[in-house]
């Protein structure tokens, strides 16, 4: 009978009388009170709490992003040693491709050598015409023309011997047609030597 009598209190006050809300009935002002809470604890969340939580967010994705960081390096501080290794042999295999390119005071050697191959394959009428160099990245780059008169397989032995040499020299664009005298057989090749840029290969003899 109390709850009902409390309801019926509740129903029947006149709460559009500003003289009494100081009299409001007690149920009423203890919802009040708590509908007031409410919005307040609502309100802090969206304020405090939610950024809260955005920052707590990007913490722990900043935290697995460093935690990634550190494996991989550590990782790489584990395999400090082989790679230092790798670098000792990569440095090594620079300097023995270096100690392969030939100066340009070699150049004329370079070309008796060649000349030499074709001899020793039993070719003739060897001709030999340098083209301007070219300037690449780390090596400047010497084509050099080659027409050889033979029999088709001395050109395979004058090929071979040419790739054989201790400098590198590179082949390209060959071309076999018959001579316009005929019997013998003409090539023409591209042959290509380098030298490197900073000198270190002259450096090298």
């Amino acid at each position: 009978m109390a709850f009902k009598d409390t309801i019926e209190q509740i129903r029947e006050f006149d709460y559009n009388d500003p003289n009494k809300l100081g009299v409001w009935p007690t149920p009423t002002k203890i919802l009040v009170c708590l509908f007031i809470v409410a919005v307040v604890l609502i309100g802090t969340y969206y304020v405090k709490v939610k950024s809260i939580n955005q920052d707590l967010l990007r913490a722990q994705a900043e935290e697995s992003n460093l935690r990634k960081t550190f494996e991989s390096r550590s990782a790489q501080a584990a395999n400090l040693a082989a790679y230092k290794a790798q670098m000792v042999e990569m440095q090594s295999s620079f300097e023995s491709l270096l100690a392969r390119l030939p100066s340009d005071t070699e150049v004329p050697g370079l070309l008796e050598d060649i000349d030499a191959r074709s001899v020793e394959s039993g070719l003739g009428d060897l001709s030999l015409e340098l083209q301007p160099e070219r300037d690449a990245e780390y090596y400047v780059e010497l084509p050099i023309n080659i027409s050889v008169k033979g029999g088709y397989h001395d050109f395979g032995g004058f090929v071979s011997g040419v790739a054989g040499m201790p400098r590198i020299v590179t082949l390209h664009d060959f071309s076999i047609k018959q001579s316009k005298e005929g019997g013998d057989l003409v090539m023409e090749i591209l042959a290509k030597t380098y030298h490197y840029q900073g000198g270190a290969g002259n450096e090298q003899q």
